[in-house]
């Protein structure tokens, strides 16, 4: 098979403010795989989960000059062999889900069908997406919201919080939102920016708020305290920094009620589908979210959306140059389309 990179740069329409920093815009990898006069289509979008981690598309791209000629004795069905080769040489996780999403496009194109028809999932089991609002003043916050609902019909709302002004500002973002819109679904994503105490108060007085959960709320490194502050939370405490794979579902299920699931961090559909799986075996809720992804990445993801509790994907609507276009908004739910594979197209002018 013959892969190909190319790479795009998108920016938000709004910069996206969460407790470890701002973002603007980000370069992506456009990963095209040949087979057969068939082409799969991924992509791999940088992320961090710390403040010291550096987003480095160059880094990908050095990995993936290293490794391409390595897979591409390979045919795309050869997915045991891809596999063992990309764990041979380290691959990181956000390049395992370009290339498993593009063996899965081929996969879909050969077989003339879409992924979730090949799944044999009920699209009408999807549930809404929220959409997401960072950290800003109430004034702000407000404003960012009415342009969502210009945008679309909006069911669901995700606020982050952690803000580094403290506790009173984020109280003060909340209320602010529940002024405009009482009775639009909440949840909150601290992104790790609370400290426990903080995080035991703030669930008692965000449950007053009608919050449905809470988000990572602790650093990864205070893993230890999610079941102390799972005891003492009136809200479900969901994890995603510190959630990448099934490994980690099954480390913390004791401690938490729900996690937040990414192909950039679960390296793909493959790892993903386990992972809903034994999210399920668990008793545990599922959501799915994204970085700074387009519509190519958040597409595949809605092809898994019927086993999706909760909906976080709504970057792609969040970007002026989109390149891509795929999955549709319907009643605020995020719906792949009938075509083979992803159903994902390229737009030229966008």
């Amino acid at each position: 098979m013959k892969l190909t990179v190319d790479t795009f740069t998108v920016h938000k329409k709004f910069a996206l403010q969460i407790s470890r920093g701002t973002t603007s815009h980000t370069t992506n990898i456009w990963l095209r795989i040949q087979q057969d006069n068939i082409e799969g289509w991924g992509e791999a979008s940088p992320f961090s989960i710390s403040k010291t981690e550096i987003k480095d598309t160059s880094r990908l791209l050095a990995k993936l000059e290293q490794v391409i000629p390595q897979l591409e004795p390979f045919h795309p069905l050869q997915r045991q062999e891809i596999t063992a080769k990309l764990q041979e040489f380290k691959v990181s996780s956000a390049l395992k889900a370009a290339i498993d999403m593009a063996l899965y496009d081929w996969l879909g194109k050969k077989a003339g069908l879409p992924l979730w028809q090949i799944w044999g999932l009920n699209c009408d089991r999807i549930v809404p997406i929220s959409v997401t609002i960072g950290i800003s003043t109430p004034e702000q916050a407000v404003t960012r919201l009415q342009d969502w609902q210009d945008t679309l019909d909006v069911k669901m709302i995700k606020l982050k919080l952690g803000s580094p002004e403290g506790i009173p500002a984020d109280k003060a973002m909340v209320q602010a939102i529940r002024e405009v819109a009482p009775q639009t679904r909440l949840t909150v994503d601290a992104n790790g920016g609370w400290r426990f105490n903080d995080a035991v108060y703030m669930s008692h007085w965000l449950a007053k708020q009608g919050v449905e959960y809470i988000e990572q709320p602790l650093p990864v490194a205070e893993d230890s305290k999610l079941a102390a502050l799972s005891d003492n939370s009136p809200l479900p405490i969901f994890v995603d920094e510190s959630c990448f794979t099934g490994a980690d579902i099954l480390r913390l299920a004791n401690s938490i009620a729900g996690v937040n699931l990414k192909i950039m961090k679960t390296g793909g559909l493959t790892e993903a589908m386990q992972g809903i799986q034994i999210a399920k075996v668990c008793g545990l809720k599922i959501m799915f979210g994204c970085y700074c992804d387009s519509s190519l990445a958040n597409t595949a993801m809605s092809h898994l959306a019927p086993w999706a509790d909760y909906l976080d994907l709504d970057s792609h609507l969040n970007l002026v140059d989109d390149p891509f276009r795929g999955a549709t908004i319907k009643a605020g739910c995020l719906l792949p389309n009938n075509l083979p594979g992803l159903g994902v197209e390229y737009c030229a002018d966008s």
